[in-house]
């Protein structure tokens, strides 16, 4: 019995190959395609949740501000210095909080001082080696 590939032709080999490769191509570039949909959707669902999360996380701060204001009112101070008290101790927190992102995000706080200073150094050493050499 012949051997089928040897009966063919170099040309029609070739072609095989070809015919192969460009279904192994599209084969991958579709499964490429469905894992990036699927990794997609996840993502989508983990910020949904993170979303969820944070909107519990607000909901849940109020539930206990109110609670604080309530046990201060239980003392001398009564309702209305309680909630001033609470009030004022939140706006300094957030405050200290929105100086602290502000200075953050700073233009220079945000250089990559560490690499420039690198850059700077490497391009002295080679200037440094131009000259001398």
């Amino acid at each position: 019995m012949p051997d089928p590939v040897r009966s063919q032709s170099p040309a029609s080999l070739a072609a095989d190959a070809l015919r192969i490769s460009s279904d192994l191509v599209r084969k991958e570039v579709s499964l490429a395609k469905a894992e990036l949909r699927q990794n997609l959707n996840r993502a989508g669902t983990g910020l949904g949740m993170m979303v969820a999360a944070a909107v519990l996380g607000i909901v849940t701060l109020n539930v206990l501000t109110v609670a604080l204001v309530a046990a201060l009112a239980e003392t001398d101070l009564g309702p209305i210095w309680s909630a001033v008290v609470v009030g004022v101790v939140l706006a300094i927190l957030a405050y200290v909080l929105l100086r602290k992102g502000m200075a953050d995000l700073k233009p220079e706080n945000l250089m990559p001082t560490r690499t420039v200073e690198n850059v700077q150094r490497d391009a002295s050493t080679v200037k440094e080696a131009y000259h001398d050499g």
